[in-house]
């Protein structure tokens, strides 16, 4: 029962999101029509907690494909695939 508990919490802390954090800075640089794809596996660093993928227009009217990384005790990554 143990091992399953460390297993769920690990689970838990390696799949992490931050819908409403990555909404406000993509918004805040001045993307439009934000769509979040939810978490985003092995698209930030070991430092990040956070994995928010998105779809939106950037200021250009184009339309970018990428994920919002946040840490703990850093800002915001927008990077783009």
């Amino acid at each position: 029962m143990k091992k399953l508990l460390v297993l769920a919490l690990l689970c838990a802390f390696c799949a992490c999101t931050n819908p409403d954090g990555a909404r406000r800075i993509l918004t805040q640089q001045g993307y439009t029509d934000i769509t979040l794809t939810g978490y985003d596996a092995w698209s930030c660093g070991q430092d990040d907690w956070y994995s928010t993928g998105f779809v939106a227009t950037n200021v250009n009217g184009v339309r970018v494909t990428g994920v919002v990384c946040q840490g703990m005790f850093k800002g915001a990554t927008i990077r783009f695939k």
